[in-house]
Parts: C-alpha cells; structure tokens; sequence
C-alpha cells in the first residue's frame, strides 16, 4: 500500500474532513531526506490502515498549501485531527518518530 497523493484540489476533502487522524507528508521529489521518508510512510499506510490516513503533498506542485502550513523546509509532517494541526516533525524524523506521533 502507499500513502494517499493530495493536492490542492482535494486537501480539504481527505486530510481536513477525514474522519481519522491523517499524517500528511510534506515533499519535494529532489529533496534526499525525503526520498528516505517516502518508502517508510508508505509501509505506515499499510500499518495503519483503517486506523488513520498517511497522505503525501507535492511542494512543488502545491506551493499554496506550502504556504498555508507554514512549510519552510522539507520534509515536514504534519499531523491533523478533526481539521486541525496536533503534531508537526521537520526533517527525516524515521519510523518511529512518524509512529510516535500518530500513537500519542
């Protein structure tokens, strides 16, 4: 399973509305730390099926939601709950850094 691809169109529809804790990574395909991110948050998706949403956002091509959450540097993850932001982790955080969030 990998994590679910938002964008603009549909970020307000998957990660706000959700009706589970979503943990949205924030990325850019040229970004290292990020490339190392992406295999560990899809195995997440599959983990954490049916418990929460893993969901990945395009820097580059989303540049407003960027902005919106305050994103400076890449990866951030950012975890929302009932629309809201409740945890953010800057840089390569690993597995358990992501699990941790998403099991407080």
């Amino acid at each position: 399973m990998s994590a679910l691809i938002v964008n603009q169109d549909n970020f307000d529809e998957e990660v706000l509305k959700s009706d589970k804790p979503v943990l949205v990574d924030f990325f850019a395909e040229w970004c290292g730390p990020c490339k190392m991110a992406a295999p560990v948050l899809d195995k997440m998706a599959g983990d954490y099926e049916g418990k929460a949403v893993i969901a990945k956002v395009n820097v580059d091509k989303n540049q407003e939601l960027a902005q919106k959450y305050s994103v400076m540097s890449i990866p951030t993850v950012i975890l929302f709950n009932d629309g809201e932001e409740k945890d953010r982790k800057i840089g390569f955080a690993g597995e358990q850094g992501y699990k941790d969030m998403l099991d407080k």
